[in-house]
C-alpha cells in the first residue's frame, strides 16, 4: 500500500497532521502536545480519501545525528530511517510560525539525497493572511504547500496532491481477513518494547533501560508462519496514584499515554502481560491483571528477563514463579505462563501457538444439546446451601462467545455467592476444555 511518511524537527506538528490525515478511519491516534519530543516511536495509521487508502507513518523529531544527547535520541533518528526506507512520499513538515531555520534545511538535504518523492509542507498557517511566512521556505523547495494541521486550513490541498501520487495499483487494499491483535502491557521498563523488536526481527520501538520510553501505543503487523498478527506496543502503566500529583506538562502526557494503554488493552483480542522475573508479582502487576479480567480479555502472562536468573536457580524461580501466579493472580488462574528472554529471544514464538489455541477457546459456542447433557448428569439435581436458603440451578445457556458468556437460571438469584459461580465455571472448563479463555457466567433468577 502506498506510505506516506511525515518528518521534521520537533514540535513542527507532525502527530497533529498525522491525527488530521487519518481521523476517518482510526479510532486511535497519536499523543499531541505542545512539549517537544512527545512522539518517540514510530505511529503507523491508515487514510480513507476520496475512496483511496494509504498508510500514514508518524515519526519522532528529526535532527543532525551529532546533535544527539543519548540513546534515545539516537534511536528515534533509526527509526525514522527505517520508515523514510518504507516510504512512496515524505511529508516533509516545517514549522511556519518559527520560520527557516539551519536545522529545516539540514533535513532537507538528507532527505533530497533518498531518492525519493518530497512535499514539502508548512505547518501553522491558520488563514490566508500568513501565507507571506511561507516565502523564505522555497530555499529548499519550488512546490511548498500552506497548511494549519490544527485548524484543517489547506489540508484538503495537501490531500489532493497525496492522492494524485497514489499508482492505482497501490490505491487499494485487497479484503483482508480480521487480524488478531495482541497487546503487550505492563510496568514501565520490563522490556515490552525489546519483545516487539525481537518477534519483528527489526528495531521497530525505541528500546532504553529509562522507563516511560514508550509514551504512545503503537501497531505494528507482524507475521509467523505466513498468517499476521497486529501487535499493539503500550506505554508502561504507572501506579493509578502517581496520576493523582499535581499535573506538570510531562505528567500530563504520561497520562494520555496511561489511558490509551487501557484502550489498547480495549482494542485487543489477547493481552500479554510482561512481568519482570528479576522483582517477581507485585502490586501494580496485580493491578493491570485486574484491568484486564475486567473486560474478560485472553491473557498469556510472560516472566521476562529469564536470562538474569542464574542457571542453578532457574527451576526454583520456576516453581516460584508458578506459585505467585495462583496466590496472586488467582482471578486470572486460566492464562497460561510463558519464561522467556526478550534480550536471546528465548520463548518468544511460543506466543503465536498459545495465541490460536485462545483464539480458538474465545470463539467457542457449545450447542444446546451438549449443555443440556451437561446440566442433566452434573447440575440437575444439585442443591446448595447459601445462608439458610437451598439455592437450586433450573437451566444453562450459552448467549454469546468473545469470551463465551452462559446464563444460569436459578430459584433464587440472592443466594447466588462467588464459590457458586466458580464451581459451574469448574465444570464447564473441564467438560468443554475451556483451558485458557475467560468466561463469564451469568445468573438470571427464573420467574
Amino acid at each position: 500500500m502506498f506510505t506516506v511518511v511525515i518528518v521534521g524537527r520537533p514540535n513542527a506538528g507532525k502527530s497533529t497532521l498525522f491525527n488530521r490525515l487519518i481521523k476517518k478511519d482510526e479510532k486511535i491516534k497519536a499523543i499531541t502536545d505542545k512539549l517537544p519530543g512527545v512522539t518517540r516511536d514510530v505511529n503507523y495509521g491508515k487514510a480513507k480519501w476520496d475512496n483511496k487508502e494509504f498508510i500514514v507513518v508518524d515519526t519522532g523529531g528529526f535532527f543532525a545525528e551529532e546533535k544527539a544527547k543519548d540513546i534515545i535520541e539516537k534511536q528515534v533518528l533509526e527509526q525514522i530511517e527505517i520508515a523514510i526506507s518504507e516510504a512512496d512520499l515524505i511529508i516533509h513538515l516545517l514549522d511556519g510560525k518559527d520560520g527557516l531555520i539551519p536545522d529545516d534545511i539540514e533535513i532537507a538535504r538528507k532527505l533530497q539525497k533518498k531518492g525519493k518523492d518530497i512535499l514539502w509542507v508548512i505547518n501553522k498557517i491558520d488563514d490566508p493572511s500568513k501565507l507571506n511566512r511561507i516565502y523564505e521556505f522555497y530555499k529548499i523547495g519550488n512546490d511548498l504547500i500552506a497548511v494549519s494541521a490544527i485548524t484543517g486550513y489547506g489540508l484538503d490541498e495537501l490531500i489532493d496532491i497525496i492522492i494524485e501520487k497514489i499508482p492505482a495499483e497501490k490505491s487499494q487494499l485487497p479484503q483482508e481477513e480480521e487480524i488478531p491483535k495482541i497487546a503487550i502491557v505492563g510496568r514501565p521498563n520490563v522490556g515490552k518494547s525489546t519483545i516487539i523488536n525481537s518477534l519483528l526481527g527489526k528495531k521497530r520501538m525505541i528500546v532504553s533501560s529509562i522507563p516511560g520510553t514508550t509514551r504512545d501505543s503503537i501497531d505494528t503487523i507482524c507475521k509467523y508462519y505466513g498468517k499476521k498478527y497486529l501487535i499493539i506496543d503500550t506505554a508502561g502503566i504507572k501506579k493509578l496514584s502517581y496520576y493523582k500529583k499535581e499535573i506538570s506538562q510531562e505528567i500530563y502526557i504520561e497520562k494520555l499515554a496511561y489511558f490509551k494503554a487501557l484502550k489498547s488493552i480495549e482494542r485487543a483480542h489477547i493481552v500479554v502481560l510482561v512481568i519482570d522475573a528479576t522483582e517477581g508479582i507485585v502490586n501494580q502487576d496485580q493491578k493491570i491483571a485486574g484491568m484486564i479480567a475486567e473486560q474478560k480479555k485472553g491473557l498469556i502472562i510472560l516472566i521476562n528477563k529469564w536470562d538474569l536468573i542464574p542457571l542453578e536457580e532457574r527451576d526454583k524461580k520456576a516453581k516460584y514463579f508458578s506459585q505467585e501466579i495462583k496466590r496472586k493472580l488467582w482471578f486470572v488462574d486460566y492464562a497460561p505462563f510463558l519464561k522467556v528472554s526478550a534480550l536471546e529471544k528465548t520463548r518468544l514464538t511460543k506466543i503465536f501457538p498459545l495465541v490460536e489455541e485462545i483464539l480458538k477457546e474465545y470463539q467457542k459456542r457449545i450447542s444446546t444439546a451438549e449443555l443440556n447433557r451437561l446440566f442433566s448428569e452434573k447440575l440437575k439435581d444439585v442443591v446448595l446451601s447459601s445462608g439458610g436458603k437451598d439455592l437450586r440451578f433450573f437451566y444453562l445457556t450459552q448467549v454469546s462467545i468473545a469470551p463465551p458468556t452462559f446464563v444460569i437460571f436459578v430459584n433464587d438469584e440472592s443466594a447466588v455467592k462467588s464459590h457458586h459461580i466458580k464451581f459451574v465455571e469448574k465444570i464447564l472448563r473441564e467438560t468443554f476444555a475451556f483451558k485458557y479463555t475467560p468466561l463469564e457466567i451469568k445468573i438470571k433468577q427464573r420467574k
